[in-house]
């Protein structure tokens, strides 16, 4: 039986930014994203008796290694989930242009839990999905969810809290979303290696822990009432925030390159001139933009002026998981 799921990517206002547990993708703090609509991964998946491993093809090319490793990994959970015995073929083909600078695997693992599941001939409910999202990518967990999405921490060890919850409708709050492309070079430290370097070296780590759930009570505040200027003044400051503990670890690195600071430096100025836009960076040196769709335009038209930008892709409030069968 073979089912297929499409999940989106999301972006992250209020950041993840270290785990407490590895294995089980635990984080230290809870986040809130955004999904989106315009980048997204569609997954099939069909286990098979006569199998004797996995399957995983990626962009219609057959995948080994570590890649496919971690995918086995993942379906040994959904196997043990669901009491399914078979190994499976999973086609898994990404609408997510790397250079934009959009993690293809909350999405990949998203659309992965999803479809899994139903071809495993299980129902599982929303959260049930989140969990198991969370053990491929801990961002997988809120791409379940269309709309704006909070990703709780929890507290106990195995997990059992730590998933994704609505906070508004995909049509309750429409923005753009407009990724920013800078660079299309590999990052020297990976957001897995660099996350866990700051935890455990960088001594800004304490003080982004102790700010976060302030910063992520207030932004709630500001996106149910639909107060779009303290909404970006909250996302802003915490991705500064986060991106300030990188500097303390050991040793030292930034995500950041020139180019970056021009983008920053170009949406400041967009603001003191009266056109209310604002950034927010990943682990990585491309900017997004997030501003009002009546100004959309406008923004794009000024920051294609800016020397560095090589493309943008504009991105609106997207949908959570759907099934293609």
């Amino acid at each position: 039986m073979k089912k297929t799921a499409r999940a989106h990517t999301n972006i992250a206002l209020i950041k993840y930014w270290g785990k407490r547990d590895e294995q089980l993708f635990l984080p230290t703090n809870s986040s809130l994203s955004i999904t989106l609509d315009r980048f997204y991964t569609e997954t099939s998946v069909e286990f098979d008796a006569n199998l004797t491993a996995d399957r995983f093809r990626l962009d219609h090319a057959v995948i080994e290694g570590k890649e496919r490793e971690k995918v086995q990994h993942f379906l040994d959970k959904v196997r043990r989930a669901t009491g399914e015995t078979r190994f499976a073929h999973v086609e898994s083909v990404n609408h997510v242009p790397t250079a934009a600078g959009f993690a293809s695997s909350a999405s990949g693992y998203s659309a992965l839990a999803a479809a899994a599941i139903k071809a495993a001939g299980q129902t599982f409910t929303e959260k049930e999905l989140s969990i198991l999202a969370r053990q491929g990518s801990g961002s997988a967990s809120r791409s379940v969810y269309g709309g704006f999405v909070e990703w709780q921490k929890g507290q106990l060890p195995d997990g059992s809290d730590s998933h994704a919850i609505p906070i508004l409708n995909q049509d309750e709050f429409d923005l753009a979303v407009l990724s920013v492309e800078v660079t299309t070079e590999k990052k020297k430290v990976l957001s897995r290696e660099g996350m866990k370097r700051t935890v455990e070296t960088s001594p800004f780590y304490e003080g982004w822990l102790k700010t976060v759930d302030r910063d992520l009570a207030a932004i709630k505040t500001a996106i149910h009432a639909r107060d779009f200027r303290s909404m970006g003044e909250i996302l802003e400051y915490n991705a500064l925030k986060m991106h300030a503990t990188t500097l303390g670890a050991d040793p030292p690195f930034m995500y950041w390159q020139s180019a970056t600071l021009k983008v920053m430096e170009a949406v400041s100025q967009l603001r003191e001139e009266g056109l209310l836009a604002y950034f927010t960076i990943d682990a990585g040196p491309n900017v997004k933009v997030i501003v009002e769709i009546e100004n959309e335009q406008a923004v794009i038209e000024r920051l294609n002026q800016i020397d560095v930008v090589s493309e943008i892709y504009p991105c609106r409030v997207g949908p959570g998981i759907t099934y293609l069968d």
